[in-house]
């Protein structure tokens, strides 16, 4: 008896494949639903990681340019009104209100200084809202992945045991096939959840350290500009 159950076993396809093909609509739509969740989880990523290594690279370049020591006008003139860095937008910002602040005579309009910095800072939160994008799906696929991967285990394995029930029979070739079915739904959760988590967490730290970045510089800026003000 032994035997022929191991026989049966073995002829059982447990397979990636196998098992899903096998697994009910309700599992499978779980797995499709997880697998769609880690395709978009990854996606994001991979952009994020390119996006964030760009802004750091335009970064490095506008500042070696901006305390190279070149007059800030000149500066301005050749980035134009439409840059396309991220540090050089904060930069036109301030600067585009800085020359709208002065008169026709030359003199400047009162309140320049709080202008300047509202303008930076409108600059900056564009910016954030634009690096963070997505940032949130990945906290929602790491946060849900394996809840929505453990409702598929279970409801495979009380498939199982409904099949058992039905068959009057608790071998290893009638309950086998249904666990291992179910159990590969909470690995697809984990399997969307742990690099979503991981992601998460690194790029959320490096956001906040390339808006930093921008914050300080844009004080920096604000400094330099007072002194003119004042002088």
């Amino acid at each position: 008896m032994e035997a022929e159950t191991l026989a049966l076993a073995q002829e059982i396809d447990f397979s990636l494949w196998g098992l899903f093909m096998r697994a009910t609509l309700t599992v499978k739509l779980v797995m499709l639903m997880l697998i769609a969740a880690s395709i978009w989880a990854w996606a994001i990523i991979i952009d994020k990681l390119i996006s964030y290594r760009k802004a750091r690279k335009e970064s490095s370049a506008f500042d070696q340019a901006f305390w190279s020591g070149e007059p800030l006008d000149e500066l301005f003139d050749q980035i134009g009104l439409e840059p396309k860095g991220r540090s050089e937008r904060v930069f036109v910002a301030g600067m585009m209100e800085w020359r709208r602040s002065h008169r026709e005579d030359g003199g400047l309009i009162p309140g320049a200084q709080a202008r300047i910095d509202r303008s930076m800072d409108v600059a900056i939160q564009k910016e954030s809202e634009e690096l963070q994008k997505g940032l949130p799906v990945l906290a929602t696929v790491g946060s849900t992945a394996p809840f929505i991967g453990l409702f598929g285990t279970v409801f495979g394995i009380m498939h199982s045991f409904i099949e058992i029930a039905e068959q009057q029979n608790t071998s290893l070739v009638v309950v086998a096939p249904g666990i291992a079915e179910a159990l590969l739904a909470t690995g697809l959760g984990l399997l969307a959840a742990i690099p979503a988590v991981i992601y998460y967490n690194k790029l959320s730290a490096d956001s906040d350290r390339i808006i930093g970045g921008y914050e300080s510089f844009a004080d920096e800026f604000s400094t330099i500009l007072s002194r003119q003000l004042d002088a």
